[in-house]
């Protein structure tokens, strides 16, 4: 095995789980080119990465057919040992099944799986039998590598950890209080409540995308807290890994940033609303908290993945979770 292409273009938190393939594959196979396969705007997470040779950018929202063709066919010419496809839809099953390989490797539930060389069951883990998906993505190489997973793994370049110096002066904590998904996403209310607790000794730096920080404004407008600095959209995707890395803790909802905190072993409580952490998708630092409510609720999970409202208009998986939860953690880590 001398060229592995990785496929993985959904969004953010999905392309740092997958990169568990990349560490699993170098393993195994250090001297082979490795090359991943991305949405366009997620190629800043895997910059300078040291165990992939090339980055394939698909713009998906210009054009979006002929560059999957065009894509395509440079796969095809530059001959693939295997292609390993994360994904379960019928866009990238296309070019795996076309991609001239000699192992096209999928999940069962691809519309094209039937021209791949190997299938894999894809399972989704419930509160019995969990399943994190970098367990369920580590099938599609078992018979590669082997049967233990790797842990995903993002590498900030040294001027993404200068950019991020200046913030480290003192003991800090890391708030990634927003989500693509209302009902993923812990109320700013509550964040303001949660952090007029936190000592004011302690620095708060509340992170995420340009679209996140009116949201955090508004938590840090209502906050008694006199120390917390909205840096939303301020810093990229490892500029802001680097940050988290040495947080006291980071307080993140069941997205993106917790991923990018498993991804450099930084310590994590997450805050699940809505969803579930054995749906596969939880952290994976050596320090680790799961927060969520108490309480059992019949409503709770109202799916697999977040909403954008609470379909019974009450949000108590969000409103049920006590501040001091949150507060314990940092206590505790």
């Amino acid at each position: 095995m001398r060229k592995f292409l990785v496929i993985q273009t959904a969004f953010i938190g999905d392309v740092v789980l997958a990169t568990a393939i990349i560490e699993k594959l170098h393993a195994h196979y250090p001297a082979a080119k490795i090359d991943f396969m991305l949405r366009k705007g997620n190629e800043g997470l895997l910059e300078g990465h040291p165990f992939i040779s090339g980055l394939l950018v698909w713009d998906k929202r210009k054009n979006k057919i002929s560059n999957l063709l065009k894509l395509t066919a440079a796969v095809r010419r530059t001959g693939y040992d295997a292609v390993i496809n994360v994904q379960r839809f019928a866009a990238t099953g296309f070019l795996t099944a076309f991609s001239n390989a000699g192992m096209k490797i999928g999940f069962n539930k691809n519309p094209f799986s039937f021209l791949f060389t190997h299938r894999v069951k894809h399972i989704i883990g419930n509160a019995e039998h969990p399943l994190h998906e970098v367990e369920r993505n580590q099938l599609l190489i078992r018979q590669l590598t082997d049967a233990t997973p790797a842990r995903p793994r993002l590498y900030p370049s040294p001027g993404a950890e200068r950019n991020v110096s200046g913030l480290k002066v003192k003991p800090y904590i890391v708030v990634a209080p927003a989500s693509v998904w209302f009902t993923k996403q812990y109320p700013a209310a509550k964040w303001i409540s949660f952090l007029d607790k936190i000592p004011h000794s302690i620095p708060v730096y509340l992170v995420g995308g340009p679209g996140d920080s009116a949201m955090a404004g508004q938590i840090s407008a209502g906050s008694a807290h006199p120390s917390i600095h909205n840096v939303c959209g301020q810093y990229n995707f490892l500029e802001s890994a680097a940050l988290q890395r040495d947080a006291l803790m980071n307080y993140v909802n069941d997205s993106a940033p917790m991923h990018f905190a498993s991804a450099v072993n930084a310590p994590v409580t997450a805050v699940y609303c809505s969803t579930l952490p054995s749906f596969g998708f939880g952290p994976l630092s050596d320090r680790q908290f799961i927060v969520q409510a108490e309480e059992k609720l019949s409503c709770r999970p109202c799916g697999l993945h977040g909403k954008k409202a609470c379909p019974e208009s009450h949000f108590h998986c969000a409103y049920k979770i006590r501040e001091e939860q949150l507060l314990e953690t940092l206590k505790t880590g």
